[in-house]
């Protein structure tokens, strides 16, 4: 009971503190077919988020088989350090580490796209602005106040807020390009959609089988549901 009084008043203090984000969130065209786009993400992910996030619900053999990757092609790409082909896509840091860096732990980022939706972290990770009140010197358009840094500024540039005032409060309605990253603004949003595409397809890669497997059920329930009808009405043409 204290367990379960525990999570309802967790899930009201979450809705209580939610602030919707004041500029509608970005569709990210999300493909988990795309096998190109997934290895990208991957590549993206282990590179700029590993550092501090997880995906402890997937193993690296089971990203090699779906995308038809080799071990030693999965190891160039986004198996560092002492990784085995076996083992869950863990991070280096510890809980305790992330506390005293961040002041909350970073997550693990298994399910996050069927938690908040595709757009809403295509957005989020679009979303970053310099606010020099902040500890790491960023803020976020979409989730205001947010612990983590922006770690793709190199590839992205920075941006600026635009502020206008609401209600007699200044709000920060969206963002601006200030100073150009490494990518141009198409690559960037494509490296986006490339790690929104992982994170999709990690947080359910059955649905590589399921959907394909889906149309041959609904052909053979169409097919049966024929076959069942032509039979009805042979048993019952004789019945006035």
């Amino acid at each position: 009971m204290r367990s379960a009084f525990g999570i309802i008043l967790l899930l009201f203090s979450f809705a209580a503190t939610a602030v919707d984000p004041t500029k509608p969130l970005e569709d990210a065209d999300v493909d988990i077919f795309d096998s190109d786009s997934v290895r990208r993400g991957a590549g993206l992910f282990a590179n700029y988020c590993m550092g501090c996030h997880s995906v402890k619900q997937i193993r690296y053999s089971r990203i090699a088989k779906d995308l038809e990757l080799d071990e030693d092609t999965v190891r160039r790409e986004f198996m560092f350090g002492e990784a085995k082909i076996h083992d869950y896509l863990g991070t280096a840091m510890s809980k305790e580490d992330g506390e005293n860096t961040f002041g909350v732990a970073p997550p693990d980022l298994s399910l996050v796209v069927r938690a908040r939706g595709a757009d809403w972290v295509y957005s989020y990770l679009k979303g970053f602005y310099t606010d020099p009140k902040r500890p790491f010197g960023t803020n976020n358009l979409i989730s205001r106040d947010v612990a983590m840094p922006n770690v793709l500024w190199k590839l992205q540039g920075t941006q600026e807020p635009v502020i206008k005032r609401i209600d007699g409060v200044d709000t920060v309605v969206d963002v601006r390009p200030v100073q150009k990253g490494e990518m141009t603004r198409q690559e960037f949003d494509q490296a986006l959609t490339d790690i929104v595409n992982f994170l999709a397809y990690v947080a359910e890669p059955s649905k590589l089988e399921r959907l394909p497997l889906g149309k041959y059920i609904i052909l053979f329930l169409i097919v049966l549901a024929v076959i069942m009808y032509r039979l009805k009405k042979e048993y019952w043409k004789n019945i006035h």
